[in-house]
């Protein structure tokens, strides 16, 4: 039996108490504290890619702005009490340097691996539009470049999907854009594949 299952339920407080004594992230999942699946399996080097792309990209062009990028050592507290951690969040207000919650999370970015891709798209995404402070989810495929963008609007959630390396997600939200073909720079697209979504 692993370590956060021999755990009690908790509250939000109580896991970060916890998880700051830990050495593998964990999400909090109905009082729960459970290991995250990339924890669990550890990234593959196209997701780790794209994940570096993204945080490079958001860094330099959010540079001396109110957002900031930050990467799923940082927690995102839904109105359920579950702690997730997106592989990158975008927060629009600072906290204390020893905070491991954000404030605002307005940008949350997932990247699609094949084991995680269903639970990203449907329960976590569900989870993410209840809060409040979220504008906009990004949920990136690493196998071919296509990007669903989930933006809220007149009080309603609508999807887009963006694709091909020639596109660009403008993200008003946070005032910068990212081109496709940089968050899918170096990585090893199927030739193929990227001429048809071209």
């Amino acid at each position: 039996m692993s370590q956060a299952r021999s755990v009690e339920r908790m509250t939000p407080e109580q896991f970060h108490a916890w998880q700051s004594e830990q050495e593998q992230n964990s999400e909090l999942v109905d009082g729960i504290p459970v290991l995250s699946p990339k924890a669990k399996t550890g990234a593959s080097r196209r997701h780790d890619i794209v994940t570096v792309n993204v945080l490079s990209l958001l860094r330099q062009t959010l540079r001396g702005k109110p957002c900031r990028p930050h990467t799923d050592d940082m927690t995102v507290k839904n109105p359920n009490g579950n702690i997730r951690r997106p592989d990158i969040i975008v927060d629009c207000t600072g906290g204390p340097d020893r905070s491991m919650e954000t404030g605002e999370p307005r940008v949350l970015i997932e990247v699609l691996s094949p084991s995680t891709m269903a639970f990203d798209r449907f329960r976590k995404v569900e989870e993410y539009k209840t809060n409040a402070a979220v504008e906009t989810v990004l949920l990136i495929d690493t196998q071919a470049p296509e990007i669903i963008v989930w933006r809220r609007g007149d009080g309603n959630w609508h999807s887009e999907i963006v694709e091909g390396l020639e596109a660009v997600i403008a993200l008003p939200e946070i005032g910068c854009e990212l081109p496709l073909a940089e968050i899918y720079e170096d990585v090893a697209l199927d030739r193929s594949e990227a001429r048809a979504k071209a």
